[in-house]
């Protein structure tokens, strides 16, 4: 937290309340590093467990909640450690949505076990290394007060809709080119979805992160290259 406080007590409890928020963050990047290797790997190991830790994940937001009560009643923060503990808030939640749309994916993998992921797997590839390094961090931003490295991750979701907006395109050609494709290119046009809003909410975190250091909330638009509603689709070709 940037400022000293005279009661120790209140200083430690604002420090914690930074760790929790690492802690979380930390078991969201693990869920959704297995629930990458579920559908890169074909690994249903790592499917399972990036299933059964949402869990974990929620009961642990529900305990940061009860923690940020907590120090508003008793504290009355103001100024500086107001911004910090309402960032914290909205934080988790963020964190928590990571973590739905991990296990999202997760199930999914599950279910093209059978199908063949062609060469949208290099795709999804990338983009899950993308996604993977901007949740590591902003982890390290929240732990660290960094804004400067938060708005590293709040200009870099672009690529990851750009890689999204190709994926898009390429899995509606395999299935206008192929009526058997279109389940299993369907499931993962939700996975590519699934993992560009991992994105998105890591750049929430980005925007509460830099706002809650400087206390300057990030007024220009967002840059966002994600033209899926909008794509004009054609088969290859045409």
């Amino acid at each position: 937290m940037p400022q000293e406080h005279i009661v120790k007590s209140y200083e430690q409890e604002l420090n914690r309340l930074r760790d929790l928020i690492v802690e979380m963050g930390g078991m969201v990047e693990s869920q959704v590093a297995l629930a990458c290797a579920a559908i890169l790997n074909r690994d249903r190991t790592a499917a399972s467990q990036a299933m059964e830790a949402d869990p974990k994940v929620d009961a642990r937001e529900q305990e940061i909640e009860q923690f940020v009560i907590r120090l508003l009643a008793l504290r009355q923060p103001m100024a500086g450690d107001l911004r910090h503990i309402v960032a914290a808030l909205k934080s988790t939640g963020d964190l928590e949505r990571i973590g739905d749309y991990a296990a999202n994916v997760a199930k999914r993998s599950l279910v093209l076990e059978e199908f063949s992921l062609r060469s949208a797997a290099s795709g999804l590839a990338h983009m899950a290394a993308l996604v993977q390094e901007n949740l590591k961090r902003i982890i390290d931003a929240v732990g660290a007060d960094d804004p400067e490295k938060a708005m590293q991750v709040w200009r870099s979701d672009e690529a990851i809709d750009e890689i999204y907006n190709a994926l898009f395109r390429e899995l509606i050609t395999y299935m206008m080119e192929d009526p058997r494709n279109i389940t299993p290119c369907t499931h993962l046009l939700f996975i590519a979805k699934n993992l560009e809003r991992i994105g998105d909410h890591a750049t929430n975190i980005a925007e509460t992160v830099h706002y809650a250091v400087t206390g300057i909330p990030i007024t220009e638009a967002r840059p966002k290259s994600d033209l899926s509603s909008f794509a004009n689709v054609r088969p290859v070709g045409e």
